[in-house]
């Protein structure tokens, strides 16, 4: 186990991912984003089965700053409930892992 994430979330366009993921990276909250454009997303929300284009952005991260980048992302989110999901990073290359520690290192 490291002390790493993989943090998913969905986002109405690219271009609203494109900027939560540059904010996110100046800010060093994440190191880097991908960003996988048009998705179909079904759900129930308030009683109706939506049906809706998303973008899915996965960022990478350390533990450390989950909470920090979690409020980040629901302050500047336009969804009353955006999907945050933390999913801990197992193992990986070491070199990657010591790049993603320097880049979100404060």
């Amino acid at each position: 186990m490291t002390d790493f994430l993989w943090v998913y979330s969905t986002h109405q366009n690219k271009s609203e991912a494109l900027q939560m993921a540059k904010t996110l990276s100046k800010e060093k909250l994440i190191a880097c984003a991908n960003i996988v454009d048009q998705v179909t997303s079904v759900y129930e929300w308030k009683g109706q089965i939506c049906e809706e284009n998303e973008v899915i952005i996965i960022m990478k991260t350390q533990k450390s700053h989950f909470e920090a980048l979690k409020k980040r992302i629901e302050e500047a989110h336009p969804y009353d409930c955006p999907c945050i999901i933390a999913i801990p990073i197992e193992d990986g290359n070491q070199d990657y892992l010591f790049w993603l520690k320097q880049a979100t290192t404060l």
